[in-house]
């Protein structure tokens, strides 16, 4: 849509095959964006790419896992090539792994966890924040969960992700407070996804969760129940 709200704009969100990090990359497109897609799964790819393309949107499609963390690197390059600035991130993608025991948990598995939730989105705010800061007004979204809040048995390696994500993210909001990129955490509450099937059977669960990223990017405020938006 070229007079959407995001008309113009570069968006990358990770996570983008399925569940959140698809519905907000075909609502970005409604509202003008470019969205550059990054997932694993090239079939599941081409399936957010085709809503994308529905909506009037365009896309670029990246079949990458962000545990290769070079391959984040690589990604900033062709970003940087092709527009010079990145006004929008969404750092969505995330793993259950296991409800179990910490003492049971494979070490495997926790590093596998603590890779793609935590490390790569450093690893993304590390290659991005350039071309971040390039953008008029770059905006960086970052994904998290209610389950930071509280002490919960066997959510293990997920729950310490999460809660080091939320630190994360706050240390880089004060880090670029003085300038134009402002950074968000956001729980969108309880999201029909694969991700929420790993730890629960879920009869039914709204997604309404691609609209508050658009009303989370364009300084509009959430109040949406369970829906949390955390602003810095």
């Amino acid at each position: 849509m070229a007079n959407g709200l995001l008309a113009g704009r570069a968006a990358l969100v990770t996570g983008a095959s399925r569940g959140i990090g698809a519905a907000v990359a075909e609502r970005f497109a409604r509202e003008g964006a470019h969205v550059v897609l990054a997932a694993r799964t090239v079939g599941g790819l081409e399936e957010a790419d085709d809503a994308v393309r529905a909506a009037g949107g365009s896309a670029t499609l990246v079949p990458v896992d962000l545990r290769d963390f070079i391959k984040i690197d690589e990604l900033a390059a062709r970003i940087l090539d092709r527009w010079g600035r990145l006004d929008i991130l969404v750092g969505n993608a995330a793993e259950f792994g296991v409800f179990s025991p910490l003492g049971h948990i494979d070490p495997a598995t926790w590093s596998e966890i603590m890779d793609l939730n935590l490390t790569a989105n450093w690893r993304l705010i590390r290659a991005m924040d350039p071309l971040l800061r390039a953008a008029p007004a770059g905006r960086a979204i970052f994904v998290t969960a209610g389950v930071t809040r509280g002490v919960h048995p066997y959510w293990g390696p997920y729950a310490v992700s999460k809660a080091g994500l939320e630190m994360l993210v706050k240390i880089y909001a004060g880090e670029i407070s003085k300038t134009r990129v402002r950074v968000n955490l956001l729980d969108p509450g309880i999201v029909r996804s694969k991700l929420r099937a790993a730890a629960f059977a879920i009869a039914h669960a709204p997604s309404n969760a691609s609209w508050l990223y658009i009303e989370g990017f364009a300084g509009i405020d959430v109040d949406t129940g369970a829906t949390s938006s955390t602003r810095y």
